[in-house]
């Protein structure tokens, strides 16, 4: 291990010459993906020796011998918006930029430069809560463990306070609520260790690697999305490199992996690739033990092909997929231990698996029209046997085991082929408007048996294999009034056919002021609907003579209305504050037929799945707060974010009783700082660090006697969500040792999750205990000091056109 660290600190530090590197890539138009011509592209990092370049009627740019470190590339165009990026140049990887520029809405005779586009979002219908997921920025901030679900937890009105999941909590809201997409398609929840009806997990199959800039809205969706109350991850999947091979290898440990990227022909077609195993599992297979038996074991994987035409237009075929498992197994236990997961009184066996195929084409139509489909298919399997045991301790103080025996086992298959078509049309440089239809066909096939809470006879909750399918259309219009005044008017529809649902007309407005270059003033509000979570309609209870009665299979979307108004000023160039105040009512919801405390805003989070008895579609919830952002972009080597979200989300059930949401904490505050100490051209360290305060989560009273009879915590009712643990508190730390070689890029990282090892509050478990008289509960606290370790290389690869010929000597 000494003999391996060394050759490591031989390989950073080893010394080449100081290089320069390419920056290069492609500028259409954000409407009509029609490219470019003759836009200039400036590296104006240092003015005093500025690269530029121009670009060809392709809309392709190249920026040669561009310097390594931190630059401030900016492009403008007559009539456009001038935008300006910050980027990271390496010496392992080509620097490719997918640059979408948006057209004034008046034409000026000579260049304007606006206010500094940073901040903003790709997609031109977004006008407030919305942020852009931006895979350079996100890998500097510390805690995130490179999970872009755990990243986003930075945004304003979002709240990451569970160390064990990645749950996507937005503004009190139900993660349930989030959608999920990936290139124009619904997609499946892809994390791995995914239980049925979440949308989290405890670690992503996405690979920020794979991934381009993508959008992240938490309130008044344009109208393209559906299907959703709470948020939308509109993933995009980036192509590889189409002029140099290129490799990364990363062993840390969150995992093992690599990736590969190249041109597939002279045409310009790329192509992408990578792979991902559990770091843990192969210390497993070494022998080298991680305190825990149940060592989770996963892989996952990605490819992306592009294909670029000769009519301007792009065919992309894409792929995600993974699979997971872990076994927990106490009963051969001989003497007391604390697993890290799983309760006392059973083995439990969890397997998860999921992919994403798809096939995108893109075709600007004539130099006013965009088509857009794509067609795919995702799938998704969940499955777990329990086996119960009882036991007790001997004389020689060891467990013996006494009875072992099958609790519980489940196996769910969700098969979809998707299908998406848009136009949209430029009526004029004021006047756009787009349409679009999505289609998903529903296949599954689901089976779970388990014991009665006497443990006598079997019960089946599934026995169904079906199928259905979900329709969704929209129409998106834009008027830029001027180069001050934009409103986006739509309108969202959406049928799911399992449970007969209809959102007939669901309408969306946005308005945005600009009373000054930099600053903007906008207003949101829309309608949305959603339905329940998939495996809950086909649940089933049995009645008097054995036939099956399914009670869940008629639920309602729930629906919402939410509104947003929104400030936002740049006080200075690379200086953004930013507040939002907002509302969302929500109704239709759907609560116990009972008058008991039960809601569907409730679910969603952890590892359990839930089976309610009789709903009605009658439930009501709100959530209101106020968000303020200060953001200092990475500028000077150094940036900050800070914001504090105040906010209260409560529910009303079935008995009429006004209570906190499971996800009320109250605030959320997130300060986060970095600093780049650049000692040369190849060497540099990157540290930052974040501190997260929010409030704790909050809890009630437990009912004992109903809770060992069913063999799960179970509350009474009356105080339900009554009391709050104490506050969350976290400290994290990141530090990245940078080195650019020849041809290749060394990165050593760590990042260190809860620094002060701070016992956080994770909640009340179900812990059944020898005495009857004791209390089955035990209080869970969360993740400790995690240190997350990371070495990463990028390295090119030259054609042989771009190797220098051999000279023969005689």
């Amino acid at each position: 291990m000494k003999t391996c660290f060394t050759l490591l600190l031989l390989i950073l530090s080893s010394t080449f010459s100081f290089g320069q590197q390419t920056v290069r890539g492609e500028i259409r138009d954000i409407e009509t993906e029609i490219p470019v011509f003759s836009a200039t592209v400036r590296d104006m990092t240092d003015t005093s020796n500025i690269i530029g370049s121009i670009s060809d009627i392709d809309g392709k740019f190249k920026l040669e011998n561009v310097p390594f470190g931190r630059r401030k590339i900016v492009i403008t165009y007559v009539g456009y918006q001038t935008q300006t990026l910050d980027v990271e140049v390496t010496s392992g990887r080509e620097i490719v930029l997918n640059i979408k520029m948006e057209e004034l809405a008046e034409q000026m005779e000579e260049i304007v430069v606006t206010a500094d586009e940073r901040g903003g979002v790709i997609n031109e219908y977004a006008t407030v809560s919305s942020a852009t997921f931006s895979v350079e920025e996100t890998e500097r901030y510390a805690g995130g463990r490179q999970d872009p679900a755990r990243l986003v937890s930075n945004f304003a009105g979002v709240s990451g306070t569970d160390d064990n999941r990645n749950d996507i909590v937005v503004r009190g809201n139900s993660p349930i609520g989030v959608l999920w997409k990936m290139e124009g398609m619904t997609i499946p929840n892809p994390n791995h260790f995914a239980v049925a009806g979440t949308t989290g997990g405890p670690v992503s199959a996405l690979n920020n690697k794979m991934l381009d800039n993508s959008d992240f809205y938490m309130s008044a969706f344009p109208a393209m999305y559906g299907n959703s109350n709470a948020a939308v991850f509109d993933l995009r999947t980036r192509a590889g490199n189409n002029e140099q091979f290129e490799f990364t290898g990363q062993f840390g440990l969150m995992g093992t992996e690599f990736l590969a990227e190249g041109p597939l022909n002279k045409s310009g077609a790329s192509y992408l690739v990578m792979g991902r195993y559990s770091t843990l599992s192969l210390f497993q297979m070494m022998g080298i033990s991680i305190g825990t038996s149940a060592v989770p074991e996963y892989w996952d994987g990605a490819f992306v092909f592009n294909f670029p035409l000769k009519s301007k237009g792009k065919i992309k075929f894409f792929g995600l997929g993974g699979m997971s498992g872990i076994d927990i197994v106490l009963s051969d236990e001989e003497e007391p231990s604390e697993e890290l997961y799983g309760e006392s009184d059973r083995d439990q066996h969890f397997n998860t698996g999921f992919g994403v195929a798809g096939l995108s084409y893109m075709q600007p139509i004539g130099k006013k029209g965009l088509f857009r489909t794509t067609l795919g298919v995702t799938y998704q399997n969940q499955n777990s046997n329990h086996e119960f045991f009882d036991r007790h301790i001997g004389a020689d103080g060891k467990y013996v085991l006494d009875t072992l025996y099958d609790l519980m086992a489940y196996n769910y298959n969700n098969l979809k082929v998707v299908g998406s078509m848009k136009y949209k049309h430029r009526i004029s440089r004021n006047h756009i408007i787009e349409a679009g239809v999505e289609a998903n066909g529903w296949f599954f096939d689901n089976r779970d048996s388990v014991l009665d809470p006497t443990h006598t006879n079997w019960v089946k909750r599934w026995d169904i294999n079906d199928r259905s399918f979900f329709i969704e259309g929209f129409v998106q219009y834009k008027w830029k009034i001027n180069n001050q005044w934009t409103m986006n008017l739509g309108v969202h529809s959406q049928y799911f056919d399992y449970s007969k649902s209809w959102s007939y007309a669901e309408p969306r407005f946005g308005l945005q002021y600009k009373p000054k270059p930099n600053q903007t003033i906008a207003l949101g509000l829309g309608m949305h609907s959603q339905t329940q979570p998939e495996y809950l309609y086909s649940y089933h209870l049995e009645g008097q003579n054995g036939e099956k009665i399914y009670h869940l299979r008629n639920m309602d979307l729930s629906r919402s209305i939410h509104a947003v108004a929104s400030y936002q000023i740049f006080p200075l160039e690379d200086l953004r504050i930013k507040s939002e105040v907002y509302f969302q009512q929500l109704y239709n919801v759907p609560i116990s037929i009972y008058q008991n405390s039960f809601s569907m805003v409730n679910q969603g989070s952890g590892f359990q799945r839930f089976f309610p008895d009789s709903l009605q579609n009658t439930g009501t919830a709100q959530n209101y707060g106020l968000e303020v952002t200060l953001e200092k972009f990475f500028t000077k080597k150094w940036f900050l974010l800070f914001n504090i979200s105040l906010y209260d989300s409560k529910y009303r059930g079935n008995d009429g009783v006004i209570r906190n949401t499971d996800f009320n904490g109250g605030f959320t505050t997130n300060l986060l700082i970095g600093k780049e100490f650049k000692f040369n051209d190849k060497h540099s360290i990157v540290a930052s660090t974040k501190i997260t305060w929010a409030g704790g989560k909050r809890y009630g009273v437990v009912d004992d006697s109903l809770s060992n009879y069913y063999q799960e915590l179970v509350y009474q009712d009356t105080l339900y969500n009554e009391f709050q643990f104490k506050n969350y508190f976290r400290l994290d730390l990141k530090v990245a040792y940078k080195v650019n070689s020849k041809g290749v890029s060394h990165e050593l990282g760590f990042d260190l999750v809860n620094v002060l090892n701070i016992k956080n509050v994770l909640g009340y478990s179900y812990a059944p205990q020898p005495n009857p008289a004791v209390a089955p509960v035990n209080l869970s606290y969360q993740l400790g000091f995690l240190p997350v370790f990371y070495y990463k290389i990028d390295f090119k690869v030259k054609r042989k056109k771009d190797r220098k010929p051999k000279v023969k000597t005689e």
